[in-house]
């Protein structure tokens, strides 16, 4: 039936899909899944598309998720919330604002649904989804059961988890549940956060200039189609960053607890002076290195060639080895994204 993808994925490459399918419920979910299975196609469970790029069209069913709810209870020292899904990330930092539930201002405006949140352990300015995370719902999509994963269950590192690897295939994240303390801590350690004075700032202005950073920074998926971040920021040695910090004395790095540093990948690609570097209708955007964009009815190989190139130039001038975030989806399914832009 061919079914243009373009609007289900943030990047909006013109790729198509045999059939997209919303899915309101558990149950319809496992249906749909079950019945492409039985069928021999494969299947995709997609939110918002926000961390997605096909790399050519899918062979299969697209399920888009559209679970929602919210359930909020509380005890003295703790707010619990149940979050379905399908639910979008941004909607719910802002809904917990004026419920006067604090804790995820500093993850506002990152892109995509709640679902997708425990996959990539999303994290900005200091705060990772695994700091809020008590557990994660998943569904077995052969069986029908349901498991409740722990945090620790979880495996959560630097945009990792435990769904990338043995809860990837056959299993769909149903709902997360986050645990938010009431004496609450801000987190004022990135950027121009550290303006802010920790014991009279709200979450609120915490909530309100990340929104205003990220929305300078980052553009509009309807005015240029990407998806977010396209590179994991390094995490390298304390030799090599020493090394680095003599020829390059402002280099910014965040010291890790294990000793090695982590450096923004943005900044090493804006040194190899590749901000609004193109190729065909895939570029470098301009405010933020980080983001590559659909500028101009790009193809998925402009981009693959253009990731390919930034790689290989952060490579050749820092001798960093900077690997994509972005999920890779090609005709069946996920691919190797490290591979194919190496």
């Amino acid at each position: 039936m061919n079914k243009n993808l373009r609007p289900f994925h943030t990047f909006h490459l013109s790729v198509t899909a045999n059939k997209v399918i919303p899915v309101h419920t558990p149950s319809e979910l496992i249906d749909e899944w079950q019945k492409a299975n039985q069928a021999n196609q494969p299947v995709l469970l997609l939110g918002q598309g926000s961390n997605i790029l096909f790399v050519e069209n899918f062979a299969g069913t697209v399920l888009i998720n559209q679970l929602k709810g919210i359930q909020h209870t509380e005890d003295e020292d703790f707010h619990y919330l149940n979050v379905a899904g399908g639910e979008n990330w941004h909607e719910l930092v802002k809904w917990t604002l004026t419920q006067n539930i604090m804790g995820l201002e500093n993850l506002a405006l990152i892109p995509g649904c709640v679902g997708s949140a425990p996959i990539q352990n999303i994290g900005a300015y200091g705060v990772e989804f695994e700091k809020a995370c008590e557990f994660v719902e998943v569904i077995n999509l052969h069986s029908g059961e349901t498991l409740k994963l722990s945090n620790e269950q979880c495996q959560f590192g630097y945009r990792e988890s435990i769904f990338k690897h043995e809860y990837k295939d056959d299993y769909a994240i149903i709902s997360v549940g986050l645990k938010l303390a009431k004496q609450w801590q801000p987190t004022l350690t990135y950027g121009s956060l550290t303006q802010f004075d920790p014991t009279t700032v709200t979450a609120q202005q915490i909530f309100d200039e990340v929104c205003a950073i990220r929305s300078a920074k980052l553009p509009n998926p309807d005015q240029f189609g990407n998806a977010g971040s396209f590179f994991k920021n390094p995490i390298i040695t304390f030799a090599k960053f020493s090394d680095l910090l003599t020829a390059y004395p402002t280099i910014p790095h965040y010291p890790q607890a294990d000793g090695n540093v982590k450096i923004p990948a943005g900044w090493l690609i804006d040194q190899c002076q590749l901000k609004g570097y193109q190729i065909g209708g895939a570029a470098v955007h301009t405010q933020q290195a980080l983001v590559l964009i659909n500028k101009d009815n790009a193809t998925a190989k402009d981009v693959i060639q253009l990731a390919k190139t930034v790689r290989q130039k952060v490579r050749e001038k820092f001798g960093i080895e900077i690997h994509p975030e972005v999920r890779f989806i090609g005709k069946s399914g996920e691919i190797n994204s490290e591979e194919i832009t190496r």
